[in-house]
């Protein structure tokens, strides 16, 4: 009796061990793979050091402003998905509430997403954002900054804007990339990076 539950034990035990082999392993490889695909992804973004390409764009409020404008500047020129989403009202709400803080170290804020002029106003109005929203609706800025690529949400894959945010000095080269926005206190994560705080 003593033998057969042991026997019993024995088996439960080992099938437990399986099953726990069994998850860790798929979850390595579906976190390798996300790495690889994240990895990937940041292959198509403009390197630190080299000249920012120069854009022209118009703003929330019909405006074509460019990037050559702000020469002199630095300027944070960061890419979302889409307005009113809640990651990127995080990101924008972020900045907004840094954003004294931001120009007084001397930088310009720009938002890009392939929103038209229309929804940045609308996003920009909701949330009192003080800095320029740019419409890239044929995603121009987009591919050449290279931040349009493979994305997974929900188990499913799409393609769509990877969140970055380019960093510019006041001769328009690439000071910083950030691949793995915190949105929620990204302001705070760009003076860091730069180590400004």
């Amino acid at each position: 009796m003593f033998l057969l539950k042991l026997r019993e034990m024995r088996k439960i035990i080992f099938l437990i061990l399986v099953f726990i082999s069994i998850n860790y392993i798929g979850y390595a490889q579906n976190n390798n793979a996300e790495k690889a695909q994240s990895n990937k992804n940041n292959m198509g973004l403009l390197k630190e050091g080299t000249i920012a390409p120069d854009f022209k764009a118009m703003n929330q409020s019909g405006k074509e402003i460019s990037l050559s404008e702000f020469k002199g500047k630095k300027v944070i020129l960061y890419f979302y998905p889409k307005d009113d989403t809640p990651g990127c009202t995080a990101e924008a709400c972020n900045m907004r509430d840094n954003y004294s803080d931001l120009t007084k170290k001397g930088f310009v804020v720009i938002g890009v997403s392939p929103d038209g002029e229309k929804s940045h106003k609308k996003f920009v109005e909701k949330y009192s954002l003080p800095f320029n929203l740019v419409s890239d609706s044929t995603k121009q800025i987009i591919n050449k900054y290279g931040v349009w690529g493979d994305k997974k949400m929900f188990g499913r894959e799409f393609e769509g804007v990877l969140r970055t945010t380019y960093v510019i000095d006041e001769n328009g080269k690439i000071l910083k990339v950030i691949s793995n926005v915190e949105t929620a206190n990204h302001a705070e994560q760009v003076l860091s990076e730069l180590k400004m705080n």
